[in-house]
């Protein structure tokens, strides 16, 4: 899997966990302790796409369009 390809997946992953996020706190029955774990699976996604991203453009593998997906993330 090439680098861009393992970053746009890291970026799919994340938004699918922002999505279950917004979805699990507008639910009347959500568990803190579920909610704190997918906060931390995206924070740790979230990590993991910076530091391919820092390592890539170190070497010249990153192209635009994987970082540009990635930015939007919050």
């Amino acid at each position: 899997m090439s680098l861009n390809s393992h970053l746009a997946e890291l970026v799919r992953r994340h938004q699918v966990l922002e999505k279950q996020i917004e979805t699990e706190l507008h639910h009347p029955a959500t568990s803190d302790l579920k909610l704190l774990e997918l906060k931390r699976k995206k924070l740790h996604l979230k990590d993991e796409i910076e530091k391919l991203q820092l390592n890539g453009k170190a070497n010249g593998q990153v192209t635009g369009r994987a970082n540009g997906k990635a930015h939007a993330m919050h």
